[in-house]
Parts: C-alpha cells; structure tokens; sequence
C-alpha cells in the first residue's frame, strides 16, 4: 500500500515538473530527465555508501584521540566509503551539466526524489525502520517543494 502512494506521488511529481519545463524557455528533454532521475540514484547510492562505511567502524567507541584514528583509518580504507566519493563525483559532473541546460528552480525539485529513495533502500538494505510519522515528514518535504517550485513559476511568469 505504501508503496503505491509513493509512486502516485512520484508519478504526479514528474507529470507536473515535466509541464513545468515544457512552459519554460529552457525544455525538460526526456534526456534531461533521465539525467536527473540518475542524480537521485546517485545520491541515494552515495548516502547509502556513506552509511556502510560508518558502520564499518562501528563497534569503536570514541574516547581517545587513538581510538578515533582508529575510527578514521578503518573508514578511509572502506569501499564503501570510496565507493560513496566516486558517486558524489559522477553526481557533480551530471548536475552541472544538467544545470546548464534547465533552470535550476526546475531541477532541484525534480531532484528531490532522494528524499523518498533514501528511506526505502534504508527498509530493503539496512534494515532500518521508517516510522508512518517519518514518511509524513517526507510528505510536508516533497509538498514544500512543489509549493516552492510554484511560487518560482509564478514568478517567472510575472517577470514574462
């Protein structure tokens, strides 16, 4: 059931941006999309890396400056780690590709997907709980972000 609304609303999220662009004068080309749906994998993947890596070093408890080397040594040799690095690379290099080809109030809010991909791979892989208090907040986020984007059409258009 969860996940039918999630992609009701993931669904509804790109019809909307996807008119969005249409009305603006940069175009939101089915390669721009694809480009930026990639950007929400990445960061998800990137985010999920990080997390890995972090749980490597876990069962170290802090209380000494050689216990925390400790900690970053058994972290700065994780893949996942380095794993999450080449990811945020990639990201940067298709983020600003697709920024010089749509308006950036058009982007950012269609690549805000990560904020529903990010807790799922956290259920399926890590095995982390989402509580229905949580996936509300996600809900106000992903809102908020279409309001902004609104507000960010309606602005252009005043200025048009």
């Amino acid at each position: 059931m969860r996940s039918f609304f999630l992609t009701l609303a993931a669904y509804f999220m790109i019809e909307y941006f996807t008119n969005q662009a249409k009305m603006s004068k940069n175009k939101l080309t089915p390669k721009i999309l694809l480009l930026l749906i990639s950007t929400d994998i990445l960061e998800t993947v990137a985010q999920f890396c990080f997390k890995k890596s972090a749980l490597s070093g876990s069962g170290i408890e802090i209380k000494s400056f050689s216990t925390l080397a400790l900690f970053f040594k058994l972290n700065f040799f994780s893949l996942f780690l380095w794993s999450a690095f080449v990811a945020v690379f990639i990201l940067f290099i298709i983020w600003s590709s697709v920024l010089s080809k749509i308006d950036l109030s058009i982007a950012v809010p269609i690549a805000s997907f990560s904020y529903i991909l990010v807790p799922l791979v956290s259920i399926v892989f890590l095995k982390e709980k989402v509580t229905w208090l949580r996936w509300g907040g996600i809900f106000f986020i992903i809102l908020g972000v279409i309001s902004v984007s609104f507000s960010s059409r309606e602005k252009r258009d005043a200025h048009s």
